[in-house]
């Protein structure tokens, strides 16, 4: 279910204006000619789960917003 999945998400970006930048990049980067744009948009979702880990509190490196949106 997607609400889940934003749930799990959110631990990865705090900020839910950027997740949802996020997402509709990932959306629409990920998106192919006939297929659903909800199977699409659970993927994109999904990636950014599994690809990134919690931030830690005294982390140095870039925020997830700026390394998914280069």
């Amino acid at each position: 279910m997607r609400s889940e999945l934003i749930f799990q998400a959110i631990v990865h970006e705090s900020n839910r204006y950027m997740l949802c930048r996020v997402i509709a990049k990932g959306t629409r980067a990920l998106h192919r000619p006939n297929t659903r744009l909800q199977e699409t948009t659970n993927a994109a979702l999904e990636h950014l789960i599994h690809a990134s880990k919690p931030p830690a509190k005294h982390s140095s490196s870039k925020p997830i917003h700026e390394r998914l949106a280069a």
